[in-house]
């Protein structure tokens, strides 16, 4: 039955993350709060067997239209039990709803809110171990088009996260502005998806990498059911941002999941290798039956505990392992010589990757406003209200004898920054992204292109900068929707239009030149291109390179 009916206060509950107390509002206090706007919104929901049914491999799932994009939220593309590879999805007959995000993977019990949320609106959703499910959004069905798909794998390095954990990483504007098939999507995390128990037995062999093979699983999806929902399963790009761009550049290294994608971009996820070894994840399992007190005898009842209990034990064994001496254990994907080979990029990025077109940067301060300076300080002593004498001091509190050096080579490389900004300048994420950039133009094969992104958000004073993640509303064209990050305005929509088609057209051919920007050259080993995203955009080559030479990190 095909119908259209107002927002409730459950529905803005699944639209924008809110506590359940949104539940007890009546729908007059709703629209008298939110304004008027929030009646056309309403207006134009649609859903129904006549709107949106697609029938996928598995069965047919029911979504809805709204304002031309058509939407299936939390539609399962795999199980998995605990430690297992996922498995294809069992068939089902009548029509299941996909209308409400579904719940996301387990992570570590969060003790405070996260720094990064005094820029960033998040939302977060009941979280079980059933959470293999994927968000899709698409401008048309059953029209004769293939359209570009493009898939967002989420950021919470291989800990935290999920599909729907931004709020900016709603791929509705995105869909309708590009013409494109916008997919976001939960995978297992932490001890879920990387504890490697190979140690222990045959069947536990992949469960180092139980997490990527989520990945694998959901491309597969992709591949299989795409044409469906109007979209193209020959032309899918994976993009991800922080830990979501280092599992990008994992896939474009592992065998699983070669043919299953054609483009890749990574935004800000290359400050170390996306892999970990084997002996550092085996001895991290070990400590992990440690803290729980099994034997290695017990090893089978790791699948039955609690699942806050077994992360918890997980992060622990962490911290132990560090204590004994390995400087940086982690939850990763694990270097196994079998389902992942080798580092997709350590010397050099593998063969696999050659001929796959990357699009790849990083922001300007990265995570230098979150965690060098905690908000508290960014208010009281906001950056863009130092003296000369203060701004100095600041410069040598952070690099000593090299702050004259690093002061002038910053200010050449970003003329239209402040000296006082170098007190932030990112020198972690964009050195390792260098690397990556320069070892794939060297390997003569599809083109890099290279950005950095440095708009600082005018929101509370300018205090944050260009942070980590303050990039992602202006990739999916969400600056309006999340302009407690943008500012919004006319300078955060044109930069939005900029961004976002730049991403689109690289979805489209492999390149992200439009009209709206300058010339933007591949990145070429000689004369290194890199586009400056800004209120005024702008491509510069080399432009770093002595920044980072004098702060002694190149």
């Amino acid at each position: 039955m095909n119908y259209k009916r107002t927002l409730t206060s459950k529905d803005l509950y699944f639209a924008t993350g809110k506590t359940t107390r949104c539940l007890a509002l009546t729908s007059a206090i709703l629209l008298a709060s939110v304004g008027t706007d929030l009646v056309a919104y309403a207006a134009s929901y649609t859903s129904g067997a006549d709107a949106a049914v697609v029938d996928t491999r598995a069965g047919e799932v029911v979504g809805a239209e709204r304002n031309g994009v058509y939407s299936y939220l939390g539609v399962q593309y795999a199980t998995a039990e605990r430690f297992m590879p996922p498995k294809p999805v069992t068939s089902w007959e009548g029509v299941r709803p996909a209308v409400a995000f579904g719940e996301t993977c387990p992570i570590p019990a969060m003790k405070s809110v996260a720094g990064d949320e005094l820029f960033n609106p998040h939302r977060y959703l009941p979280t079980s171990e059933n959470c293999l499910s994927l968000n899709l959004w698409t401008p048309g069905l059953k029209d004769g088009k293939k359209r570009p798909v493009m898939v967002w794998l989420h950021g919470g390095g291989y800990t935290n996260g999920s599909s729907i954990e931004q709020v900016a990483y709603d791929g509705e504007n995105l869909a309708r502005k590009g013409d494109v098939v916008v997919i976001t999507l939960n995978h297992r995390l932490n001890a879920l998806g990387f504890l490697d128990l190979s140690a222990y037995g045959p069947e536990y062999k992949e469960s180092g990498n139980a997490s990527i093979a989520d990945l694998v699983a959901a491309l597969q999806w992709v591949k299989d059911n795409a044409e469906a929902f109007g979209g193209d399963p020959g032309n899918v790009t994976i993009f991800g941002q922080s830990g979501g761009g280092s599992k990008v550049r994992t896939l474009m290294g592992l065998p699983a999941a070669k043919g299953l994608f054609s483009k890749a971009i990574v935004q800000s996820g290359a400050t170390t290798t996306p892999t970990t070894n084997q002996k550092s994840a085996q001895r991290i399992a070990q400590l992990t039956l440690k803290n729980l007190g099994l034997e290695t005898s017990q090893v089978a009842q790791l699948k039955t505990l609690p699942v806050a209990t077994l992360i918890e034990a997980g992060t622990k064994a962490l911290e132990d392992a560090k204590k004994e001496g390995d400087p940086n254990p982690r939850w990763a994907p694990v270097v196994d010589g079998s389902y992942l080979p080798r580092d997709p990029v350590g010397d050099g990025w593998v063969d696999q990757a050659k001929d796959i077109p990357l699009l790849i940067g990083t922001v300007l301060n990265e995570q230098e406003t979150v965690t060098r300076f905690n908000p508290a300080v960014l208010f009281a002593d906001n950056k863009n209200k130092w003296t000369a004498e203060k701004t100095s001091a600041k410069l040598k509190e952070r690099f000593g004898d090299k702050a004259d050096a690093v002061g002038k080579a910053f200010v050449e490389a970003y003329p239209d920054k402040k000296l006082a900004d170098a007190a932030y300048v990112d020198l972690t994420g964009r050195p390792g992204t260098l690397k990556n950039i320069q070892l794939k133009a060297k390997q003569g094969g599809a083109p890099v292109y290279s950005y950095v992104f440095t708009r600082e958000s005018p929101a509370m004073g300018g205090i944050g900068g260009a942070w980590h993640c303050s990039e992602i509303p202006y990739v999916f064209a969400n600056a309006e929707l999340v302009s407690q990050a943008t500012g919004g305005g006319p300078e955060a929509a044109a930069l939005q239009d900029k961004m976002s088609q730049a991403w689109i057209n690289f979805a489209k051919s492999g390149n992200p030149n439009h009209p709206g920007l300058p010339e933007w050259p591949a990145y070429a080993a000689d004369k290194g291109a890199t586009m400056i995203f800004d209120n005024k955009s702008e491509v510069r080559f080399n432009h770093d390179l002595p920044l980072l030479k004098a702060a002694g990190v190149m």
